[in-house]
């Protein structure tokens, strides 16, 4: 079903003709009178709207910023030029099929469109799509760079990431397998550990709820998809804690003197009184005090050392 779209175009005079592909008086400085009135931009066929594009960034130069005719201009330009971003947009549909929206990215990449149109210089003779093209671009790898990875990573590994996926996926396609550590960095001239480290970056930029299945099914009388991720996922064991204690004690203990293993022996193995300790060992029960303090403070400090 064909659109029709409304232009209504000044007198001949003191207007260009749009859709001849004559060049617009405008291009020269010449134009006059007022805008085509352009009923629904985006319907504009791309020929014409390259035409009418021209005549309307000349114009917006021209056109005092805030007045009713220069919101015109700026708008139309967006609409006209829509094209552009969706162009641009379609190229990221690996990620879009990855869960991220179309029109998310097509909004961002109007704004790179907004600031083509607002950085434009018709003075410098060329295509305004040879600008805006890489506006857009820059916009919306700026949003998935800032805004989609489920970790935060120096911006250095977001875009080593990037080379690393495509230089894998060329080794793959030569070597017939998938390729190793040593292969990708002799390939992007790159040491091993940086692209170990960009590896290891690259597992931030997508996360997973603990809900969601893991992908293994279950062998049951029914079929279901795979456990939740919680269900895999381990506890922390109190038990571990205890024993990373005791394994770093277990050395400080040899270095105390045998009257001192005595005394911690008799107060937590024993569970003797300090005055039944005093009685055994024939000191007081405030010197057992001073004993206990001393060892348990050597004890302490050991471990926060180890």
């Amino acid at each position: 079903m064909s659109h029709v779209v409304t232009v209504t175009i000044p007198a001949r005079e003191t207007a260009p003709d749009a859709f001849t592909g004559a060049e617009p008086a405008a291009a020269t400085g010449q134009l006059a009178g007022p805008l085509p009135q352009i009923g629904n931009a985006r319907e504009v066929a791309p020929a014409d709207a390259r035409e009418l594009s021209r005549l309307f960034l000349v114009r917006l130069r021209e056109l005092e910023e805030g007045t009713r005719e220069y919101q015109y201009a700026r708008n139309t330009l967006i609409e006209m030029n829509i094209s552009l971003v969706q162009f641009a947009a379609r190229r990221f549909t690996a990620r879009i099929n990855a869960g991220i929206e179309l029109d998310d990215i097509v909004q961002v990449g109007t704004i790179g469109l907004i600031k083509a149109i607002d950085r434009f210089d018709p003075d410098r003779e060329v295509e305004f799509s040879t600008l805006a093209l890489p506006y857009i671009t820059g916009e919306i790898k700026r949003y998935f760079r800032d805004t989609t990875w489920a970790v935060h990573v120096p911006r250095r590994l977001q875009e080593l990431r990037l080379e690393l996926a495509k230089s894998q996926e060329t080794l793959t396609e030569v070597l017939g397998r998938a390729p190793s550590v040593k292969e990708i960095a002799e390939h992007l001239e790159l040491p091993e550990e940086e692209v170990v480290e960009g590896l290891v970056a690259a597992n931030g930029y997508t996360s997973d709820s603990i809900d969601s299945a893991t992908g293994v099914p279950e062998r049951t009388a029914v079929h279901r998809e795979g456990r939740p991720l919680s269900d895999t996922v381990g506890d922390v064991d109190p038990a571990m804690v205890l024993f990373e204690d005791f394994h770093t004690l277990a050395p400080l203990l040899r270095e105390l003197d045998e009257r001192d293993r005595e005394i911690l022996r008799m107060r937590f193995a024993q569970e003797m009184t300090q005055s039944e300790i005093g009685a055994e060992l024939g000191i007081s029960q405030m010197q057992v005090s001073r004993l206990l303090t001393r060892i348990l403070a050597r004890l302490r400090t050991g471990m926060l050392t180890a």
